[in-house]
């Protein structure tokens, strides 16, 4: 399952830059079963793997906007730091449940953005690059409370707000967000809220999985291949929605059972 569940995944960071946290959370959430702060810390870093595994490829091409880059950076690190202790807040005690529900309601908004033609100014970013770093920050704030946001609000806002091609966007957003995966990984694995062994199974899968993504890149509709992701990250964002509601309504019954059941995994006591 994870072995599946990585190349899935990598095959679409490969192909569009988006998926790494979009996709890697819910699933290590809804099929795995690993606590909401661990599947953060273990998809920041596979994340982070797929994209510094792509990156040459898109380096090569010279799809990297290096202006972009700097200025979506100077934002979303301070971003980062912030999204990244809201999230160690809400994980302490039992607030698992209302962590699940804030990804799915990031994950579903953030990915709505894609259909909404109307919100589109292609010209914006080269007029006002100066707001790109503000722009950036809750990007940074969302990938850091959930490794979210990085592939998917930033591949939004440089094919919908800037001026260039589909295959720059991605190039430049790879590397944008191969940063924050990197800074993201470093704080979660120094609170220890990674699960190395599903990383490493993930990563059987996901590394294959990016390579033959970024070798078919060129010859797939990249437009019409974001709005089928846009859509199916949607799908799992509701998806986290109600399983954190369920088990937020649920608990007062469960309590009074006397059962420590709960929607991250853990097993009645033995009767």
């Amino acid at each position: 399952m994870n072995l599946l569940i990585g190349l899935a995944i990598a095959l679409a960071v490969g192909l569009t830059g988006i998926g790494g946290g979009s996709f890697t959370v819910p699933a290590l959430v809804l099929l795995i079963g690993l606590p909401a702060e661990t599947s953060v810390g273990t998809a920041f870093v596979f994340a982070g793997v797929l994209r510094l595994v792509a990156a040459p490829f898109y380096l090569a091409g010279r799809h990297v906007h290096w202006r972009y880059l700097w200025l979506l950076t100077q934002g979303a690190v301070p971003g980062l730091l912030i999204g990244t202790y809201v999230l160690r807040v809400l994980s302490r005690g039992s607030n698992s449940p209302i962590i699940v529900i804030l990804l799915g309601m990031l994950l579903t908004a953030s990915s709505s953005i894609t259909f909404i033609p109307a919100a589109q100014n292609r010209s914006f970013t080269k007029k006002n690059s100066r707001w790109l770093p503000w722009f950036a920050l809750p990007i940074g704030v969302e990938a850091g409370f959930s490794s979210a946001g990085a592939g998917a609000l930033g591949t939004v806002l440089l094919l919908n707000y800037s001026e260039m091609t589909p295959a720059e966007v991605v190039g430049t957003d790879i590397f944008f967000g191969l940063v924050l995966a990197v800074l993201g990984s470093a704080f979660h694995w120094k609170f220890g809220s990674i699960s190395s062994h599903v990383l490493v199974q993930l990563l059987e899968g996901g590394l294959p999985g990016v390579i033959i993504g970024c070798l078919f890149a060129r010859r797939v509709p990249a437009r019409k291949l974001k709005l089928a992701i846009a859509a199916i990250a949607i799908f799992a964002g509701l998806q986290l929605i109600y399983s954190g509601s369920r088990s937020l309504w649920g608990r007062p019954a469960a309590k009074a059972a006397g059962s420590t059941d709960s929607y991250l995994g853990a097993t009645p006591p033995a009767c």
